[in-house]
């Protein structure tokens, strides 16, 4: 089941080419109370709403891919975890380039741990990245995103795959300099996942997925997933030893080698085979 959000907060089931509308399924969700829960809703009732969903878009209105606008397919991450350096030749690429690495020393995610991004950088793929700071280096990174479907605290990694909700495409946009990586990171529309949420069962295998990125046509990233120095599991299982995994929180899995600037005006496009492929263009002045 692929799910999207699209045009001011609606619910759509994307088969095919078309965008079928099944918001009254969000009628279904529970009431909440103040203070909120920090979670997503949706993502947390998903396995119990796919019958209402299938049912609705017998009669929903449908509407062509190309004609609606996508909105992060997960509305209310209680958190944007990002893996630095889990790909063996980013980490490479990050020692070589000392613009990427900053002066600091590339060992590894073992060592690094794992960050957090503000969910005020969350963005659909129809918006736009709105650089800041010009006298600095903004670079692109693809990568695979893991939405977590259900509460989950010092998970193993051979249970790990059953607390998955499903998959986007991520990318987690970087600004380059001496801050850490939850500070660079976080500026807002540099953390994208679209087009949509391909729920775990339709992905056979989220460790031996092709993704790509290319940046005006010129391809810039080329990987598979099968390439992690972590594997999805072995994520989940990190993350979790420190951090209670919500539903609807995102991991962002790491980006592979090809990594490098983008300027306003530029438009880039990723894919993942299995999950899609976006276009995001890149605002024509920093912000």
């Amino acid at each position: 089941m692929m799910i999207c959000r699209f045009n001011g907060g609606n619910l759509g089931l994307v088969k095919g080419d078309q965008v079928i509308d099944v918001t009254p399924v969000l009628g279904l969700l529970p009431a909440q109370h103040y203070p909120l829960p920090q979670k997503d809703l949706l993502i947390e009732a998903l396995p119990k709403l796919r019958g209402a969903i299938e049912a609705e878009a017998k009669k929903g209105t449908s509407h062509a891919l190309s004609s609606v606008r996508f909105e992060p397919p997960v509305a209310n991450p209680g958190k944007i975890i990002g893996a630095p350096i889990n790909y063996k030749a980013h980490v490479e690429e990050s020692k070589a380039d000392a613009n990427i690495g900053h002066g600091r020393n590339i060992t590894s995610i073992g060592d690094w741990g794992m960050f957090l991004k503000a969910g005020t950088s969350l963005i659909g793929c129809s918006d736009d990245i709105v650089l800041r700071f010009p006298e600095r280096r903004n670079d692109h990174e693809i990568e695979l995103g893991v939405i977590i479907g259900k509460q989950g605290n010092q998970i193993k990694a051979a249970d790990a795959m059953g607390y998955i909700a499903g998959y986007t495409v991520a990318l987690d946009m970087t600004l380059r300099g001496p801050e850490f990586q939850c500070f660079r990171k976080s500026i807002d529309t540099y953390s994208v996942i679209g087009p949509w949420l391909v729920t775990a069962d339709e992905v056979a295998d989220p460790d031996a997925l092709d993704l790509w990125l290319t940046v005006n046509g010129e391809p810039k990233q080329k990987s598979n997933t099968s390439f992690l120095v972590y594997d999805i599991a072995r994520l989940i299982e990190f993350a979790s030893s420190f951090y209670t995994l919500m539903p609807g929180d995102i991991i962002m899995s790491g980006t592979p080698e090809g990594v490098g600037p983008v300027r306003p005006g530029d438009l880039i496009e990723a894919g993942i085979n299995s999950i899609g492929q976006f276009s995001i263009r890149v605002a024509p002045e920093y912000a």
